[in-house]
């Protein structure tokens, strides 16, 4: 489980398998430890966020703000992806 960085008390972290065929890049993020209720974000070609689903129960507030800085880190998140996984794809 590669963690890419945290945010205060939450952690933004790939799963190691992320599936065959692997899943386009996204991150999943938790509070704490990495848990099967992770909410996930997609990360797009152009390196914006879309939330796949919020399974964690991130406070609203919370999460928006979190998005806005996997957004601006996005190509940081993609390299390591990149370099972890040896390839990338896009849900969009």
């Amino acid at each position: 489980m590669p963690q890419v960085f945290k945010v205060g008390p939450y952690v933004i972290y790939f799963w190691a398998n992320e599936g065959k065929p692997l899943e386009p890049v996204h991150v999943h993020v938790s509070q704490g430890v990495p848990s099967e209720n992770a909410t996930k974000i997609w990360i797009t070609k152009r390196k914006r966020c879309l939330l796949c689903h919020n399974r964690s129960k991130i406070p609203p507030k919370i999460l928006k703000n979190i998005m806005e800085i996997i957004e601006a880190r996005s190509q940081d998140i993609v390299a390591k992806w990149q370099n972890f996984f040896s390839e990338t794809d896009y849900y969009c």
